[in-house]
């Protein structure tokens, strides 16, 4: 779906015809970070990840968090689920999950 900021994200929900519903249902899943705003998703790295790795195994975490007291950013932190490993890069991934792809 569109985000606000006008890239697609599968994370986004939005209904505006039954009732006035925008989300985001990656950050709503965490406890640990601020509300989600519509505002956010311009400086939202998430959907540049999705469009750049389409791993099936990375997990994404993304955590709003206040930066300089008044600015808001979001944090995104990502994990193979394959090789149970934090992912350092995740628009590049773990580098094993190409492989194993290759292999199959």
């Amino acid at each position: 779906m569109q985000t606000p900021a006008g890239t697609e994200c599968k994370f986004y929900y939005e209904d505006f015809h039954r009732r006035s519903v925008q989300e985001c249902r990656l950050i709503q899943k965490n406890p640990d970070s601020l509300p989600w705003t519509p505002d956010i998703c311009a400086k939202c790295a998430v959907p540049e990840i999705l469009t750049a790795n389409a791993c099936p195994h990375l997990l994404l975490k993304a955590t709003v968090e206040r930066q300089f007291f008044v600015l808001k950013r979001v944090r995104v932190d990502a994990f193979c689920d394959y090789r149970s490993e934090t992912v350092t890069e995740p628009r590049v991934g773990c580098g094993e999950c190409a492989h194993v792809k290759r292999e199959a």
